[in-house]
């Protein structure tokens, strides 16, 4: 009796150990980010990570079961730095278009919101290629926005590419460019409802078109890494449903920012 008991002790034991080491391998996740989005995604006067990126990161990995770390890196680099195994997945704003789907695999969406422009309050522009000849405006590199502004009016303005958001939005406010064009949230709350906004406002209309602005923001992962795709999808599901997502929304934004 006592030899049937140690063997299943030992038995238990045993499975114990392997279920274990299939969580350790599993349970540790970097996640990149870029650090210079706000309200997405920012560095506070503490040095830390904060945003709306990062909260729903924290809250993914908390319903996965997942021990996340982040990894800072500059946006022009960022799906670089996923293929070179700097990080195991992105969760910095990345909008799913077909152009990144053949080089990673995407979670469903986390949200959408429609891109726009930004101009001097009353400054009556069109947005139209007649409405837009020979201004120039400022856009974040390596984005959708920059794609839409060469495809649809990169013959009438001129393009001017920065590392980022906040540095386009420093020369639209210093009366360098004429406009800038990012996503409406990031410039709402990351330039307009800030002093150096002020005298601003959005013109023309917001722009969802699929062909440059994709399917939403989604976690970007390397391919074949189907385990880690499932278990992210999964916990966006899950926070969605129990009301965890409603929360981090509230805190950041009036409006459900999910998109329909």
């Amino acid at each position: 009796m006592l030899r049937k008991i140690f063997a299943t002790t030992i038995a238990a034991l045993a499975i114990a150990l392997i279920a274990g080491t299939a969580s350790a391998e599993m349970k540790k996740v970097r996640i990149g980010t870029e650090g210079a989005y706000p309200p997405f995604n920012y560095i506070d006067s503490d040095g830390k990570l904060q945003g709306f990126d990062v909260d729903i990161a924290n809250a993914l990995c908390a319903a996965a079961k997942l021990d996340c770390e982040f990894v800072v890196q500059d946006w022009d680099g960022m799906i670089p730095g996923l293929l070179a195994k700097k990080y195991d997945a992105i969760i910095a704003s990345m909008s799913i278009t077909e152009e990144r789907k053949q080089k990673v695999d995407f979670t469903a969406k986390y949200y959408s919101t429609p891109a726009k422009f930004v101009t001097k309050a009353g400054a009556n522009i069109e947005i139209t290629k007649a409405g837009l000849k020979g201004k120039t405006v400022a856009v974040q590199r390596a984005t959708i926005h920059e794609n839409f502004l060469q495809d649809n009016f990169g013959e009438v303005i001129e393009i001017r590419s920065y590392a980022t958001q906040d540095e386009a939005n420093a020369d639209l406010a210093a009366g360098r460019v004429d406009l800038v064009l990012a996503d409406s949230v990031a410039l709402d709350e990351g330039f307009l409802k800030t002093d150096a906004g002020k005298g601003f406002a959005f013109t023309g209309p917001g722009f969802t078109d699929r062909k440059w602005f994709g399917d939403g923001a989604g976690i970007a992962i390397r391919k074949g890494e189907d385990e880690l795709r499932k278990a992210l999808n999964g916990a966006i599901e899950q926070i969605r449903a129990d009301g965890t997502y409603k929360n981090i929304n509230s805190k950041y934004f009036e409006f459900d920012v999910y998109g329909g």
